[in-house]
């Protein structure tokens, strides 16, 4: 059969390293192997009920019908309480625009205010899909390697170093993915200082991981006064929520963007599930108890992966601030030989050797922008991580 002659496009961007592991696990698992997921970045907890409830509800009062673009005007208005409540920041419902997922709303960012050739900085490691989204644009992602000894946070001097006259974005995660690292206030407070002197850069926030933070209360940098009105903040219900499968994120944006932003979206996919957005209200607005509950969960799991993987000789781990992941150092087993006699040349070829023969799935660093590491997740039981663990070392000590 003659091969497909598919649009050009494809080639500007690679698929998330993150769902390729995920959908190697499921293979191998429906082949019978015993695969412990240490990929993914889902919680393993269900939506708590009271926002189960609330879907029920809806469907029951017949919310089955098209809504706005860019969501119902109750959610906007449910949304911006929360962003006041809990972020000090004000906004007014036309500037939310709600999508199907936070994933979508980097897209429609991007696509609205990324021109081919514009310069974007990314701070590495970052999330997969910031990079291959500016790709995608036409743009042009400046990575900039950060050091793990300053927390893999980008100072004011890396920052100020890599902006141009092309310069249009900056795109960072706190808490971050994979890192888990979590700017403080002072750190955003010193890179402002940067961004003034550089009036036309737009700020995207994503904070998705806003509430796994265990350092303390979360803080914005739109919270800066200098910078809110060139900060696009991006969150959802995914993570804090347990909602992955519901995809609903939303973004916060200045007039212009936002109204840029839902022109995109009624293109490509209209309003995210009418079902979704009556029960993200009840989310937004009810009772966190549940979510304090996972956090505690998770700062549990934070400890014990910090033990384990200090067990394990040749591995350097910093302890993540937020989020649930760790990044470790796994440089030392480069180079090294499995048991096949196959040399490990790079971190690729540990997690496929880690997924292949210990079953355990991880993800790659260099889908991250740094391939001396690889990211675990522990949003997974206590005995699936022991158990993960235990097949890590084992596999590990294999190596020689």
């Amino acid at each position: 059969m003659q091969e497909m002659d598919l649009s050009s496009l494809l080639t500007r961007f690679k698929e998330p390293e993150t769902l390729k592991m995920a959908k190697l696990g499921r293979e191998l698992r429906a082949q019978g192997f015993d695969i412990t997921d240490l990929s993914l970045g889902e919680p393993d907890f269900d939506t708590p009920q009271h926002i189960k409830k609330a879907a029920i509800e809806a469907i029951e009062q017949n919310f089955s019908h098209y809504t706005p673009v860019a969501g119902y005007l109750d959610l906007r208005q449910a949304i911006c309480d929360k962003l006041q409540r809990d972020n000090s920041l004000l906004f007014s419902p036309e500037q939310i625009v709600v999508s199907t997922g936070a994933k979508q709303c980097i897209a429609n960012l991007v696509l609205a205010v990324v021109d081919a050739g514009d310069e974007v900085i990314i701070p590495t490691p970052y999330w997969v899909t910031y990079s291959e989204i500016v790709k995608l644009a036409g743009g042009v992602p400046v990575l900039v390697k950060t050091k793990m000894e300053n927390g893999f946070k980008i100072t004011p001097e890396e920052l100020e170093a890599n902006i141009s006259e092309r310069t249009k974005l900056f795109m960072f995660s706190s808490p971050c993915n994979p890192t888990g690292a979590v700017y403080a206030e002072d750190e955003l407070q010193k890179l402002a200082r940067v961004f003034e002197k550089h009036q036309d850069i737009l700020i995207m926030s994503d904070e998705i991981y806003e509430f796994i933070n265990y350092t303390g209360k979360h803080f914005s940098i739109a919270q800066i006064p200098s910078l809110k009105n060139r900060t696009i903040v991006i969150n959802g219900l995914s993570k804090g929520y347990a909602m992955t499968g519901w995809r609903l994120g939303y973004l916060a944006a200045p007039v212009d963007i936002a109204k840029a932003c839902d022109k995109i979206q009624g293109q490509f996919t209209s309003a995210t599930c009418s079902i979704t957005q009556r029960a993200a209200i009840a989310a937004l607005s009810g009772d966190m108890q549940p979510t304090q509950m996972m956090i505690e969960a998770f700062k549990d799991r934070r400890n014990l992966v910090m033990e384990l993987i200090n067990q394990i000789p040749g591995v350097v781990c910093s302890e993540p601030p937020g989020a649930f992941y760790i990044f470790p150092v796994v440089k030392t087993f480069l180079g090294k030989k499995t048991p096949d006699g196959e040399t490990i040349h790079n971190t690729d070829e540990l997690c496929m050797f880690l997924l292949n023969k210990a079953h355990v799935s991880t993800v790659t660093g260099s889908a991250f922008g740094e391939p001396d590491c690889i990211r675990i997740s522990f949003a997974n039981s206590i005995d699936n991580i022991k158990k993960g663990f235990a097949k890590i070392k084992t596999a590990l000590d294999s190596l020689s």
